[in-house]
């Protein structure tokens, strides 16, 4: 390359300022070009390529959207609030209404954020996000807007008694003043805590109860709490909640009764063990017991029980396993036939002394399992949850996930990535016996 094709080349690679300082210095016989360079007008495009060499450009703001948008008058709470990063990273974000702060999860890439729960209708949201560029330069967006306030609503309750003891195989029962369509939605929006963990699913037994049942029975002394985030919740169209629902409960020592309408044997298991066989005398036939994994209701000591040729027999020791009326009882007058003949009307006749025993234990929520039948129990005649194999119970759920609980909260899970399920047996849930309950 020639001299002079050299210095033009350098000259146009340096800013004008420092072109304009070598050309003073420059030798008479290279002015002419020198000159030349420094005069290209200022939209040419050796002009346009000094000025980009000379000053690097900056990256671009961040840029954040925020739904609802600001200014919205009539947001809907069950969407709650949606932010996304369409350029740079979420570094923090702060919403209120009111002086309550609410919660959101900031997704692993920094990019969007959403609400954990619905909104409260008829509220005042403020929002504020910062996001930073790559050169980490911070901008902050913010939106003001308000929820539609609600025009029909429902509302919550549960059948579990604050801080009570349970047995074993207690579900968290949920129950609604309007149906649900939109039932997904309701899974997602409870929240479970347990002191140990467990795996459950929920389950829905109508249009307006929903349960949930572990995978196996809850283990001993475990801690339950739950809060269902209601608040702004649709449960079906234009049908929203207005509170929340919380209640905390424990499970109690483990307490199962199996009994054998064939064998006229009632096998007790007490906190995980073996405990005693006593003789029994259950349904005759035309009034058999039917076959199902229960849960026991209530008790009553005596109970006034009425049936063909007797009414209002107070009946000691009684402890209730279906609304239709079968119990564990004392029964006097059938000890004779107790272990060899079957000669009550649905209930399980026991000698006074383990009935006693019995009844001394129990509490809501203890599994009795009727087996040998020809009848099959029906489903929702008492807590029937159990009726269902783990399998079965999962297609009774919405959304078809397990859900995992422990100390710090519960998330939902594919069922297919848990371990598999340890062999059933009376000790733990629901075993083939109950194949004919639907």
């Amino acid at each position: 390359m020639r001299e002079s094709d050299l210095s033009r080349a350098n000259q146009r690679s340096l800013p004008t300022s420092r072109r304009l300082g070598l050309g003073v210095m420059a030798v008479f016989g290279i002015v002419s070009l020198f000159v030349a360079a420094c005069t290209s007008p200022a939209g040419s495009k050796a002009a346009g390529q000094a000025g980009a060499a000379g000053t690097p450009s900056a990256s671009p703001a961040a840029q954040v959207t925020i739904t609802p948008a600001n200014g919205t008058h009539n947001a809907k709470p069950n969407k709650g609030i949606s932010i996304v990063a369409t350029s740079g990273k979420i570094t923090n974000v702060s919403v209120t209404t009111g002086s309550q702060e609410v919660g959101g999860v900031l997704a692993a890439d920094a990019k969007t954020w959403h609400t954990n729960w619905s909104l409260h209708n008829g509220a005042h949201y403020k929002v504020s996000v910062t996001a930073i560029n790559t050169d980490n330069k911070a901008t902050t967006t913010t939106s003001s807007f308000r929820t539609i306030a609600a025009g029909a609503t429902f509302s919550a309750s549960t059948i579990v008694g604050l801080n009570q003891t349970y047995g074993v195989g207690m579900p968290i029962t949920i129950l609604f003043s309007s149906p649900v369509t939109h039932r997904a939605a309701v899974e997602k929006a409870i929240q479970i805590k347990t002191s140990k963990p467990v795996v459950g699913t929920w389950i829905w037994d109508s249009n307006e109860s929903v349960s949930f049942r572990p995978q196996s029975y809850w283990p001993q002394h475990t801690k339950v709490s739950f809060t269902a985030h209601f608040n702004g919740l649709a449960i079906s169209p234009g049908v929203y909640g207005t509170s929340n629902l919380s209640n905390s409960f424990r499970i109690g020592n483990s307490l199962i009764g199996v009994t054998s309408t064939v064998t006229h044997k009632t096998r007790i298991y007490w906190k995980g063990k073996l405990y005693a066989t006593w003789p029994d005398s259950s349904g005759m036939p035309g009034d058999d017991t039917s076959n199902g994994t229960y849960l026991t209701i209530e008790k009553g000591n005596p109970v006034l029980m009425s049936g063909p040729g007797y009414k209002n027999v107070p009946v000691f020791w009684s402890v209730r396993f279906t609304w239709s009326g079968d119990y564990y009882h004392s029964a006097p007058w059938s000890v004779g036939e107790q272990g060899f003949v079957n000669v009550s009307h649905g209930c399980v006749n026991l000698a006074p002394n383990n009935a006693q025993w019995y009844y001394e234990r129990a509490v809501p929520g203890d599994p009795i399992t009727i087996t040998g039948s020809p009848v099959s129990g029906v489903q929702g005649d008492g807590y029937t949850q159990w009726f269902y194999t783990w399998k079965q119970a999962l297609s009774h759920s919405a959304t078809g996930m397990a859900v995992q609980t422990g100390p710090t909260g519960s998330t939902m899970v594919d069922p297919s990535t848990l371990p598999a399920q340890p062999q059933v047996t009376f000790l733990t849930g629901s075993k083939a016996h109950n194949f004919r309950a639907k």
